[in-house]
């Protein structure tokens, strides 16, 4: 039996374009030697991958097209697999600092997966400050559904200093169906089972109507340019993509966030969120534009539920859209805080959402594989419209290893989505909250400055909670103690 593409895997495939390359990727910074002092490697990052990618089967398969579009594509092993290419070392110019590390990681998230292989890579990147090394990981959004396959990243890092010893596989790959193998197969399933027929015609349309759009979408980029015409976009912060990407990251304080927790009431999630409003909200005001107007910036916020009608997930929660409005208009710190908290306590209400230490305590470094469902949960709700996709998943606050090396930080990098040209992800560790922000390189070319405005915007808020000059007002009474969700 063919192991066939689903509908909605095929749709990130169809959707992809030069323009929106549809990966996830994770920047995790190691210590360059294990606790024993004995040098992380790239000989044994490949060791590593090479005992564990047994428990991740899509990652040694590639998608075979079915002549004809007679049916969907399937996965097959992919009898060219080769571990060396998709594990790739590089380096910087000792002692390499963190804006060109930055500057590396922006060039390799540019370029699209190569879709006659497993679609996913891994570089190791030597030469960083103070011995560090850094694993940056691509996969695509088609690969890890949090149903069938978790990503990679969730299963190479251990409670321990010690790794876990797995077993392995002697794997060997099956052979490639012929062209007449797949036809017969796509007809079989289309004569036994109607859905497979009805699959069909769906991901066929909007395969041509995805190309009819790409097409469209360029066409206009391109007579822009020759006329020397910048795009217009639909708001302040979207606008067309380019080919090309930056990423920024920053890496803030857990401790921080609970104090101003503790004073203003709500989430580590609300605080979060009330972090963000108040540097989108400085940062457009650094911008030609300023505000334009803006009072909200409508944002889908990924969250985990509860829900036997949503599709289930290996992770034990169910992952669904939450929307907010950010209100960036406000000058207060303390009351921005206490609108995002409001605006998340009708999704609390419902009985739905799970909490964070319950996410952070799922075996392996699960927020990897948190990011890519969200990923996909934003680019699903793209036509319900919203400016941002911010992405904020809670991990193990004790420190991880990967083949003994302890891991320093893990800063998420999300994908765009068309009109798009900026994302955010969030990622709490080990006493640390990680910022990712991925932007277009032409639309957001001043991204670092977004950055800069994140951590003056997390002074701010913690100088009102701490100065006691602000305090947001409690506009309900708070019934139990509040989680870091």
């Amino acid at each position: 039996m063919v192991d066939r593409v689903r509908p909605r895997d095929l749709a990130f495939l169809t959707e992809e374009s030069p323009e929106t390359p549809l990966h996830n990727a994770t920047i995790e910074i190691f210590d360059g030697v294990d606790t024993e002092g004995r040098p992380f490697d790239y000989q044994r990052l490949v060791a590593l991958i090479n005992d564990r990618i047994a428990f991740v089967p899509r990652y040694r398969q590639r998608v075979q097209a079915v002549p004809g579009w007679l049916a969907n594509p399937v996965w097959v092993d992919d009898e060219n697999f080769d571990l060396g290419f998709h594990v790739r070392r590089s380096a910087l110019p000792r002692p390499g600092t963190s804006a060109q590390l930055l500057e590396l990681v922006s060039r390799i998230v540019s370029r699209p997966l190569d879709r006659s292989r497993a679609l996913w890579e891994i570089y190791f990147i030597e030469g960083l400050q103070d011995g560090r090394v850094a694993v940056l990981s691509k996969t695509h959004q088609a690969l890890v559904d949090g149903v069938h396959t978790v990503d990679l990243g969730q299963l190479l890092l251990d409670a321990s200093p010690t790794p876990k010893q797995l077993e392995g596989d002697d794997w060997r790959p099956r052979a490639a169906p012929t062209p007449a193998g797949l036809v017969a197969a796509a007809l079989q399933d289309t004569v036994s089972d109607p859905g497979t027929a009805m699959a069909t015609v769906r991901s066929t349309s909007l395969a041509l109507r995805r190309t009819a759009e790409g097409r469209t979408r360029r066409v206009r980029h391109l007579a822009g340019a020759l006329a020397g015409r910048r795009p217009r976009s639909s708001g302040v912060i979207n606008g067309p993509l380019s080919q090309q990407r930056r990423v920024v990251a920053v890496e803030t304080k857990l401790a921080d966030y609970r104090k101003i927790r503790k004073a203003q009431g709500g989430t580590i999630n609300d605080v979060i969120l009330a972090t963000v409003t108040g540097a989108l909200r400085a940062w457009l005001m650094t911008r030609a534009e300023s505000l334009g107007g803006m009072r909200q910036v409508r944002a889908v916020v990924p969250v985990s539920v509860i829900d036997e009608e949503l599709e289930a997930t290996s992770l034990g929660s169910q992952i669904a859209a939450h929307f907010v409005d950010l209100p960036v208009g406000e000058p207060s710190p303390a009351v921005r805080m206490h609108q995002v908290s409001y605006s998340f306590q009708a999704h609390k209400d419902t009985g739905r959402s799970v909490a964070a230490n319950r996410l952070a305590g799922i075996a392996g470094f699960a927020p990897t594989t948190f990011h890519a469902i969200g990923s996909r949960v934003a680019a699903e709700e793209l036509r319900r419209g919203y400016h941002l996709s911010i992405t904020n998943v809670p991990g193990p606050q004790a420190p991880l290893y990967a083949a003994g090396a302890r891991m320093r930080a893990s800063f998420p990098v999300p994908p765009l989505v068309p009109g798009h040209p900026l994302v955010i992800g969030v990622t709490s560790y080990d006493g640390g909250v990680f910022y990712g922000i991925t932007a277009d390189r032409d639309w957001v070319p001043d991204a670092d400055l977004l950055g800069i405005c994140l951590r003056e915007s997390l002074d701010e808020l913690l100088d009102v909670s701490t100065g006691g000059r602000q305090r947001a007002p409690r506009g309900r009474r708070r019934t139990s103690k509040p989680t870091d969700s």
